[in-house]
């Protein structure tokens, strides 16, 4: 593993019991120490391969993986990047990440993780999708490169000249879940591991990838 780099931290905010079940819940927040100031932030931007292709459906024409490209997605993310992340939700919060929820392909060296989406735009605005624009320069000027918004995640989705695995950056919300008794809140360090649940909330591509095969059907399949 790489060491978690001292200018970025994971910390975990308002871990809470939702007075159900056996499952606390809490916030990912972000602290970047950028150039001696310390941002905030409630997002991280990871580059990722966005999973845009059909799936298959059963024979009796129902689909195979429910409400893909409404509620959910795949996200495909080299190897290296979830280590890191595993490593800095360490460092900052004490917490071991389960690996449940991240389906590896050893062959590639690529994990794919299931990524929430908003479906229910009169709550939360639904996750925006952003193409990246061609490259305007004026002679003697670097290329400037800019993306426009075409839609949302789910209005792309329906496009069939859209239907790819598409490069570029995903821009998430990150929640833990741990497991614990009602009245006690759990620490880390005495054995359990905390689930991360991963939300996107908007993405930008520069373009499709041939080189990801996409999950077809199941989690444990790439074809």
């Amino acid at each position: 593993h790489q060491r978690p780099d001292p200018r970025v931290r994971f910390n975990i905010v308002n871990l809470a019991h939702p007075g159900q079940g056996h499952i606390w819940h809490g916030d990912v927040e972000f602290t970047y120490d950028i150039e001696g100031d310390h941002c905030n932030l409630k997002y991280t931007s990871m580059d990722v391969c966005v999973d845009l292709t059909p799936k298959l459906v059963h024979r009796h024409g129902q689909p195979m993986l429910q409400n893909y490209g409404k509620t959910w997605v795949y996200v495909y993310l080299p190897q290296p990047t979830i280590d890191r992340i595993k490593s800095y939700v360490k460092a900052g919060t004490g917490w071991d990440v389960s690996d449940e929820g991240f389906i590896e392909d050893p062959n590639r060296n690529v994990t794919a993780i299931e990524a929430k989406m908003n479906h229910r735009s009169e709550e939360l605005p639904e996750p925006s999708f952003w193409a990246m624009k061609d490259k305007d320069a004026s002679e003697g000027e670097e290329e400037i490169m800019s993306f426009s918004r075409i839609g949302s995640v789910q209005e792309v989705m329906a496009q069939s000249h859209q239907q790819h695995v598409h490069r570029g950056v995903g821009i998430f919300s990150v929640t833990m879940e741990v497991e614990g008794t009602p009245n006690f809140m759990p620490t880390p360090g005495e054995g359990d591991e905390a689930k991360l649940r991963f939300t996107l909330v908007s993405a930008r591509t520069w373009g499709f990838t041939e080189s990801v095969a996409p999950i077809v059907y199941a989690p444990s399949k790439w074809h």
